[in-house]
């Protein structure tokens, strides 16, 4: 059954945001009280869940909002040092064209994620943002009662394993980016429908046939 929305996430998925994710945290890490990341590090954390992440750095769940509130601030100053990946505006306007509705649920506020997309924006029909970190189940759901569609013809496409997590509670498909934030292997172990390896292939599994 070809797919009517696709729901995608921003940071690592369509924004180049993990150098600038690398570069920021051990200062939120010293703002806010929790491990700071070495180098060697980041390898194994891109392996991990993200419950399994927030563990190992010893991030205190109460503050999650607060972090997030911060996070937000600081992309929206640092606009200007991430860009989307290349191929992002072809990919999400073939789609588009195509028939496909387009929706973006993301952790960053919609202005930011507005700023980010730039004329890309225009392109999509819902926007649903400030998602917290284990709060993209009820925001899929949201999209999907706006967007009209029934469940077995939306997939979710994002770079992280809650992202699958995240379409498994709401029985939708799932799509896995393998440029951004986790491993590829790690995204494979969850078993998404599709893996992309590079963005043209977005287009070739979502657009309908003809």
């Amino acid at each position: 059954m070809p797919y009517s929305l696709a729901i995608f996430d921003l940071d690592g998925t369509l924004a180049d945001s993990f150098p600038w994710f690398l570069r920021t945290i051990n200062d939120v890490a010293d703002r806010f009280g929790f491990r700071r990341v070495a180098d060697e590090d980041v390898e194994a954390l891109r392996h991990a869940s993200t419950r399994e992440i927030l563990s190992r750095l010893e991030v205190p769940l109460w503050k999650l909002p607060a972090i997030a509130r911060h996070a937000r601030r600081l992309k929206a100053e640092a606009t200007a040092e991430i860009s989307l990946f290349a191929g992002v505006e072809p990919m999400l306007r073939t789609l588009a064209e195509s028939g496909v509705q387009l929706a973006l649920v993301t952790s960053d506020s919609e202005a930011n994620a507005r700023q980010k997309l730039g004329d890309a924006a225009a392109l999509f029909a819902h926007f649903d943002c400030a998602a917290p970190l284990f709060g993209k189940p009820a925001k899929f759901r949201c999209v999907i009662r706006r967007a009209g569609v029934v469940p077995a013809r939306v997939i979710a496409i994002g770079d992280e394993v809650r992202d699958i997590e995240a379409s498994r509670t709401v029985g939708i498909a799932c799509g896995a980016v393998c440029w951004g934030y986790a491993a590829p292997a790690a995204l494979r172990a969850h078993g998404p429908e599709h893996v992309f390896e590079r963005m043209d292939e977005i287009v070739r599994a979502l657009r309908p046939a003809r």
